[in-house]
């Protein structure tokens, strides 16, 4: 694809662009000085050389032979049989026209050669210019990119004058101090709330275990195990909930984390729910797979992935976890999942058809797994089966 100068000019760094600009208008500001020159030199020798005046020998004294364009300098009585050599008068205009051009010939050639030396060296110029002038922002850039949710406190804290990098370097200062203080209100909001909202659960939850002890009448029991599981579900979603909080903030600490026994350990730990439902569960790993992250959130991460494509599944279907290099794929059997509905699987509390709603969960498995992997830099796509069920593909940078 061919691109116009202003796209492929766009396209340049901004070090770049003004080091090409700088090289250009040197370079038209020369042409239009050489030019002016030129024509100031041609208009300059043409009147020195209309004020000639050629003598010959074989001419009468009191006579001059002029240049056919100038006006006498002499006057003198004309005396008959007297004749202009025409000749070499033509003669001599020629050679001075032939030493005009020829000097402004050689005026051009070395100045256009000079110039262009000058602009070679003005564009190198406002190349080093352009660096010094823009070291502030890229420090800034540095800085920016160091800054993250763990060290939000860090600052650029630009020094010198008090000019137009200086006061947006406060600005951004003044935004990441909003961010801090948003940041710190947010982890206090769930470390609270996950303190309150658990705690009435729990409570509730022993005094349906105590206050319903067996042995009860029949009808009782099947409401004690009603209500201990709504408290379950509930208990169970509000953790979730933290959960998906906790992994929109990023990773908290960044460890080195083996995925490929992170999938054995999930595997092992689902195989009961795998079992019950007549799933067949493997893992395929060949080589480990080590990232930095965290820890827990990954296991999460794989797990809600791992359960996702037992619990939507059917009877002898199986699950399929492949380990390669910076790729863990989940494909499992299941019912089909039509194309276009595939990006609500990764939306909080969205579910599809009824098939995939009867069995236990809040909506929030993927969801969750998406965000987690979004905190650890890595893709979380899917692709519906042909034959039915998801191919679930994590893929880390």
């Amino acid at each position: 694809m061919r691109l116009s100068p202003r796209a492929f000019l766009g396209r340049l760094p901004f070090r770049a662009r003004l080091a090409a600009t700088i090289f250009t208008l040197f370079l038209l500001t020369g042409v239009a000085l050489l030019a002016f020159v030129v024509l100031l030199a041609r208009h300059g020798t043409a009147q020195q050389v209309q004020g000639l005046a050629v003598r010959y020998a074989d001419t009468p004294v009191g006579y001059v032979a002029l240049h056919p364009s100038a006006r006498p300098v002499e006057s003198g009585p004309t005396t008959p049989g007297t004749r202009w050599d025409t000749a070499e008068i033509q003669k001599i205009d020629q050679t001075i026209q032939a030493v005009q051009d020829t000097a402004l010939g050689q005026m051009v050639l070395w100045s256009a050669i000079g110039l262009l030396f000058l602009a070679l060296l003005a564009g190198l110029a406002g190349w080093w210019l352009a660096g010094r002038a823009l070291r502030p922002v890229a420090s800034m850039t540095e800085t920016a990119r160091r800054i993250s949710e763990q060290n939000l406190h860090q600052r650029l804290a630009l020094t010198g004058p008090d000019d137009e990098l200086h006061r947006l370097a406060d600005t951004f200062d003044a935004v990441l101090d909003r961010l801090e203080k948003s940041f710190d209100s947010q982890r206090r909001f769930v470390a609270n709330a996950s303190h309150e909202l658990k705690t009435p659960l729990a409570a509730q939850r022993t005094a349906l275990q105590v206050g319903l002890a067996d042995p009860l009448p029949d009808h009782l029991t099947e409401v004690r195990d009603d209500l201990l599981s709504t408290n379950r579900e509930a208990e169970q979603l509000i953790d979730a909930l933290l959960l998906l909080a906790r992994s929109d903030r990023g990773p908290a600490v960044a460890e080195s984390v083996d995925l490929a026994l992170a999938a054995r350990l999930v595997t092992v730990q689902l195989a009961p729910q795998a079992e019950q439902r007549q799933v067949d569960i493997r893992v395929t790993a060949d080589t480990p797979l080590t990232v930095r992250g965290d820890p827990v959130l990954l296991r999460h991460l794989l797990t809600n992935v791992i359960r996702n494509a037992v619990q939507y599944n059917h009877p002898g279907g199986h699950v399929r976890v492949r380990v390669e290099d910076r790729t863990v794929t989940v494909a499992n059997t299941g019912p089909h999942v039509p194309a276009h509905r595939v990006p609500d699987l990764f939306e909080p509390f969205r579910r599809l058809a009824p098939d995939r709603t009867a069995d236990t969960g809040h909506g929030l498995g993927l969801s969750i797994a998406a965000s987690i992997a979004s905190s650890h830099h890595a893709a979380l796509s899917a692709d519906p089966r042909p034959t039915g069920g998801l191919t679930i593909r994590l893929e880390f940078p």
